[in-house]
């Protein structure tokens, strides 16, 4: 990827953000760019909880792995993000989640798009491709407006659309074998 504002603006780093006053919002790093993510709306929570309550009850059955729900993942000195969730297996718990934060690349990334033109492009785009470069295997894209679930799978040229998932459908996952999500139990709306 290459990002035409290091031209003009200063890259920054994963140390330059930790140095920055605490003041309550989520800020990312992809490229040296710094991002603000907004807060998130009821659905947007609703989803996150019925998705990372079925996730965790598959994973008491399955023992493959942890999830982990807004957990910083640093990929190297100009990208740190802060995903919805993100699936670690066993075999790399080790490797890359023994501190505060996940140092390395999880199996599976889940985003759950926020409203607004920018933040979808982030989730859809820049953060795809930066998922696809990093080597995440497979990346999902939760879209509680039209109650959707985008699952992209790593490809020779990263990550691209494997399947589209519906309210009436059940995602399955090459990263969770034998997962059977059903996307009804997803897009409650309470």
């Amino acid at each position: 990827m290459k990002n035409l504002k290091r031209i003009i603006e200063p890259v920054l780093t994963i140390a330059d953000l930790d140095a920055m006053p605490d003041d309550g919002n989520r800020y990312e790093l992809i490229e040296g760019a710094i991002y603000m993510s907004r807060s998130p709306t009821n659905k947007h929570q609703s989803a996150l909880h019925y998705l990372q309550f079925d996730l965790e009850s598959f994973l008491r059955e399955s023992p493959v792995g942890i999830l982990r729900p807004g957990l910083g993942v640093i990929f190297d000195d100009f990208n740190g993000v802060i995903p919805d969730l993100i699936f670690i297996s066993n075999e790399r718990i080790a490797k890359i989640a023994t501190s505060e934060r996940v140092y390395g690349t999880p199996d599976l990334v889940v985003e759950i798009l926020s409203p607004g033109a920018e933040n979808e492009k982030r989730d859809r785009s820049i953060k795809r491709q930066l998922y696809g470069l990093y080597k995440v295997r497979e990346y999902w894209i939760v879209d509680t407006e039209n109650r959707t679930i985008q699952v992209y799978k790593l490809r020779k040229r990263g990550l691209e659309l494997a399947a589209t998932f519906g309210i009436e459908d059940e995602l399955t996952s090459t990263v969770l074998k034998g997962l059977r999500l059903k996307l009804s139990s997803i897009f409650r709306e309470r």
